[in-house]
Parts: structure tokens; sequence; C-alpha cells
């Protein structure tokens, strides 16, 4: 009689620590597909970096530009970026009135984020 009870009492503990493994692996693949979504397009994440040279050139995504040219070189820029985001680099050389200056009319020209690296 008692190999009998072991033998059940084996397969109650076995039972019961598979029931929920079962429950667990029976995921419903196909639901969890059809309810799926379609992914939106993704913008363009393109920043936009300038490097102020001196008092009279920029650098604007590695191409040298006047000080003049700056919104005509960054408004077609800043319309094919996605966040608007543009990234200012400066010299020690160059006055901060000129640093100021390419702040503003960058701020004119549409950006929303501007940072400035050292």
């Amino acid at each position: 009689m008692t190999p009998l009870i072991d033998v059940s009492l084996v397969l109650v503990v076995i039972l019961l620590l598979a029931t929920p493994l079962a429950f667990e692996s029976s995921i419903a693949v196909r639901q969890a597909a059809a309810s799926g979504k379609q992914a939106s397009e993704e913008s363009k994440k393109e920043r936009v970096e300038i490097d102020i040279l001196n008092d009279e050139f920029l650098v604007i995504n590695r191409e040298q530009v006047g000080v003049d040219q700056l919104e005509s070189t960054l408004t077609p820029l800043l319309a094919t970026s996605g966040e608007h985001q543009v990234i200012i680099t400066c010299n020690d050389q160059v006055s901060h009135g000129r640093f100021v200056n390419v702040l503003d009319r960058t701020r004119q020209c549409g950006a929303r984020k501007i940072a400035v690296k050292e």
C-alpha cells in the first residue's frame, strides 16, 4: 500500500508543476501577429553641424561657406531634417558677437534644437 501512495503523491506533484507550464506555453502567435500594427514611417533624424572657423567662414556639414551664405545653405538642410537639430562648434578666435549672430540666424532658419559643443 505504501508504494502506491508514494507513486500517487509523485504524480500529483508532477501534475502541480506541469500544469502552469502547459498554460504558459500555449501562447497564440497568430492572434498576436494579426493584432500587430504597421510600423509608422520613421522620419529622418539627420542633424546639421555648424563649425564656426573664424568671423568670415563656417563649415556646414563638411562644406565651407561664407557667413553671408548661412541662410541659403542652412534652410534646405533643415527642411529635409526630421528633428531640425543643429550642433554648433566654435573656435576660440571667433568673437562673441559673431557666435551669437550665428545662433540667432540659425534659429531664424527654423532650427528647433540647438546644441553648443566645445
